[in-house]
């Protein structure tokens, strides 16, 4: 399967089928153990987009997954693909919180090619669907926005996927929308989120949207994840295609919050001999921190490390001022650091040429060989004698 509705192959072979790669994929490491789907009488389906449902296989069919099967519906059937098998099913049963004795819907068969003929022919009016039943909300005057339409596998039943910023009364549009495409009608209302994941895009990163690709569950984020990262509280870089705060505000946190524990409390003032230091800015990660000798305006800014920092605290606890914020050392080496330059070097032509080193012309390796070979008789060099 290679529909990029449902998600892209991954090119593992599941089965007998190639799985779908997606945030709704899960992964059957138990296919290979004896015995193991034979535990198990439980089925799960994944229908269009992220819908997911969970079915009793009680006339013990064979399904692998990526089947094509016709499961129990209200009213009529389903058609759907199967996505796992086996003891996983009973733990994503219990991942959403479905109980193992509660009501279950059956498995009815494998999708014959009548049943996926009028599976495909229903999925093809989804479209047209959605643009004219958005024509009608907007003819009743309804605030709401009809974001993807989902018919049922038998074209008896279809879903209303909308977005609404406040509640509405829809039963009028539903009995509108039921005298016009002679189907019954339901309503479920999704947030900026979901419909940003339903629709998909490319985030400011250059990748696919997450919220399209991986997550599957939605949490809160809130413009203090912002200020944990000293990012700017600008709502048009913070806020993503849904108009929301974006999802990765909330990846780094734990990080910045675990080195911030690292370091002194903003609160704290640093006494020296010379002057009261105050919190300016911090390097979370690095563990440098900068301090003003003014509470209220950048004045004499003066960057110490974390260990430097806690040390001078210390001391003011027992009563002690250092001299200055710096240690000794780290004045000198900057100092050292930054020694004059000649500004009139820096402005010579030559100054990116390379010296060429003068190389010693050698002498032919049988003329060095006889000046130097010595005489048989004496044992002095034939030179030294010819002289």
């Amino acid at each position: 399967m290679d529909d990029p509705k449902e998600g892209k192959s991954c090119g593992k072979r599941c089965g007998d089928k190639e799985c779908p790669r997606g945030k709704l994929h899960s992964f059957d490491y138990l296919r290979e153990v004896p015995g193991a789907m034979e535990q198990c009488d439980m089925v799960e389906v994944q229908f269009k987009n992220t819908r997911k449902g969970y079915y009793l296989n009680s006339l013990k069919i064979d399904v692998n997954q990526g089947d094509m099967v016709a499961v129990e519906s209200n009213p009529g059937h389903d058609i759907g693909v199967v996505t796992l098998t086996g003891p996983l099913v009973l733990l994503q049963m219990k991942r959403a919180g479905i109980r193992r004795d509660a009501e279950l819907k059956r498995l009815f068969r494998l999708a014959k090619p009548a049943d996926i003929e009028k599976y495909e022919e229903a999925r093809s009016r989804e479209n047209e669907t959605m643009i004219r039943a958005r024509k009608i909300a907007e003819e009743l005057g309804l605030n709401m926005k009809i974001g993807d339409v989902e018919y049922q596998g038998d074209g008896n039943k279809a879903i209303f996927y909308y977005i609404a910023d406040e509640r509405v009364d829809f039963r009028q549009l539903i009995k509108v929308l039921a005298d016009t495409f002679k189907v019954r009608i339901e309503m479920k209302q999704i947030g900026a989120r979901q419909e940003a994941g339903r629709i998909g895009g490319i985030g400011p990163c250059g990748r696919p949207l997450c919220c399209s690709t991986w997550i599957s569950n939605f949490m809160s984020v809130a413009t203090a994840a912002a200020r944990f990262q000293d990012l700017s509280l600008n709502p048009q870089k913070l806020a993503g295609q849904c108009a929301k705060l974006k999802c990765c505000l909330n990846y780094e946190v734990d990080t910045y919050l675990e080195a911030v524990r690292k370091l002194p409390g903003k609160e704290i003032r640093l006494e020296t001999a010379d002057a009261t230091w105050f919190f300016f800015k911090a390097d979370v990660f690095k563990g440098d921190i900068t301090y003003s000798s003014d509470k209220k305006v950048a004045a004499n800014l003066t960057t110490i490390d974390a260990a430097r920092a806690f040390e001078i605290i210390a001391m003011n606890k027992e009563g002690e001022k250092p001299a200055q914020l710096k240690r000794d050392e780290d004045v000198a080496s900057e100092a050292k650091e930054n020694r004059k330059v000649d500004l009139l070097d820096q402005d010579n032509i030559n100054r990116f040429d390379k010296k060429k080193k003068k190389k010693k012309k050698k002498k032919p390796a049988g003329t060095r060989k006889e000046s130097q070979a010595p005489d048989s008789a004496s044992g002095t060099p034939a030179a030294e004698k010819n002289a």
